[in-house]
């Protein structure tokens, strides 16, 4: 069953002069559930805001983005941060956790934002520190967590909500080669262990070749060459 699908997707951005930069020159891309995806390519070449056009967080400048069979772009914008915020779940490079909230509480945040029972959330929350191993931390706020931990928190609170997609931008890009090869482990176990999709940009390519699927990006396409 396909999770997402992208139908000639566009995306350029209007900077002065040139008047136009085309980022993404058309893809076509379709994504099964529970499938892992690695995107890779040389910096600049489109891949964060590829990502952040199939979060919701960017709107294409043409094309379709479908998520279970809905596009999501012909909604507006209040309905948009709903889908974000309960279908999609996002790891970036950095942690953005909110420094007063205790580990538990940073996790349980998108599912505060979607109204679900506190109880409920509190629960599910504490299921998701023992998944990532830190239950432990569960009262500790960031301050007093490792780089390691950080990111690890960081992935509970972005599967609070069961999203469809997880999207992880460069999510080792600031940790140590050891902390990495250990956020990466348990990506890939909770992604199998949930039936969890996940789309994962990486300048990694031993990391990338673990991926079901590796997709290039090149001057805005993709490389076929690799299919």
């Amino acid at each position: 069953m396909s999770v997402l699908k992208t139908t000639n997707l566009k995306k350029s951005y209007s900077i002065g002069t040139p008047a136009q930069v085309d980022v993404l020159k058309g893809i076509d891309l379709e994504i099964a559930e529970g499938e892992i995806v690695a995107v890779i390519g040389p910096s600049g070449v489109g891949k964060s805001t590829l990502l952040h056009v199939i979060g919701a967080l960017d709107k294409p400048t043409e094309g379709v983005v479908e998520i279970d069979g809905m596009n999501i772009y012909k909604y507006n914008d209040q309905k948009l941060a709903q889908i974000r915020n309960r279908t999609i779940g996002f790891v970036y490079q950095a942690h953005h956790l909110l420094p007063e909230f205790t580990a538990l509480e940073n996790i349980m945040l998108p599912g505060m934002i979607a109204r679900k029972s506190t109880t409920g959330l509190e629960k599910s929350a504490m299921t998701l520190l023992e998944h990532i191993g830190l239950q432990h931390r569960a009262k500790h706020r960031p301050a007093e967590l490792s780089g390691g931990e950080l990111q690890r928190v960081a992935v509970a609170r972005a599967l609070c909500n069961e999203p469809r997609l997880l999207l992880a931008d460069e999510p080792s890009g600031n940790l140590d080669p050891k902390t990495a090869a250990s956020l990466h482990d348990l990506l890939w176990t909770l992604s199998r262990t949930l039936h969890q999709t996940l789309i994962i940009v990486t300048h990694n390519i031993e990391l990338a070749e673990r991926a079901d699927r590796i997709i290039e990006l090149y001057d805005g396409k993709i490389n076929n060459k690799l299919d």
